[in-house]
């Protein structure tokens, strides 16, 4: 989504951006039986002046008869997370810890209609493949009775937006010392996501004595 809303503050504004880059989160609403949770790609879109998540899921999904346009449903975007070890800071007796990012989008959802189905295929389709280094694929491609036949079996839902809590600990709170320590150690990990999270750090606090990325 490229148009944010002034309603958002803008730390707001970089959370719901956080959230459109990732595409997939976990959707959480609950019924008399307590808590109900579905793991859901989705697009974010503006109409109307509101910021809308669109998701969608299997027809016999028990969140589809939660999405009764007056429950609230709780969107959870995580990013990358590290554990980070006490001996990996450069000055003694810190507390081993986590290092993450995460997006709460909050708001009532509503169940749309049937022939809502294919535009919501096509925009989570163009959404997620323009994330590959390919020639986009896209439902026109599809033999029609089994398209059909797919999208009958799906309901999308609307969440509409009002609340919007952006979480991230990037050790801001520790000394330049100990932060380009830790940012030091991810850089060097294997993992794709810890050196997501270092690069991250180092922007936070740049011009620090920083080691090369090997």
């Amino acid at each position: 989504m490229h148009v944010l809303r002034p309603q958002f503050r803008i730390e707001e504004q970089r959370a719901l951006e956080f959230a459109g880059r990732r595409g997939f989160g976990m959707i959480v609403a609950a019924d008399e039986h307590g808590p109900r949770a579905s793991h859901v790609p989705f697009v974010l879109d503006e109409r109307n002046g509101q910021v809308i998540v669109q998701i969608h899921f299997t027809a016999k999904n028990p969140l589809v008869s939660l999405a009764d346009g007056t429950r609230r449903f709780l969107l959870i975007v995580a990013g990358d997370d590290a554990y980070i070890s006490n001996d990996w800071y450069s000055s003694r007796d810190n507390v081993s810890t986590w290092l993450y990012e995460a997006v709460h989008l909050s708001g009532v959802a509503h169940l749309r209609e049937l022939d809502e189905n294919r535009g919501h295929g096509d925009a989570l389709l163009a959404v997620s493949e323009a994330r590959l280094p390919k020639q986009p694929w896209d439902l026109a491609q599809m033999e029609p009775g089994k398209r059909e036949s797919m999208l009958a079996a799906i309901r999308v839902v609307d969440l509409v937006v009002d609340t919007v809590e952006g979480q991230a600990k990037l050790n801001q709170h520790k000394s330049d010392a100990d932060h380009v320590a830790v940012a030091d150690r991810l850089a060097r990990s294997e993992e794709t996501g810890h050196r997501r999270l270092a690069r991250k750090m180092r922007a936070l606090r740049p011009g620090l004595g920083y080691g090369v990325v090997p």
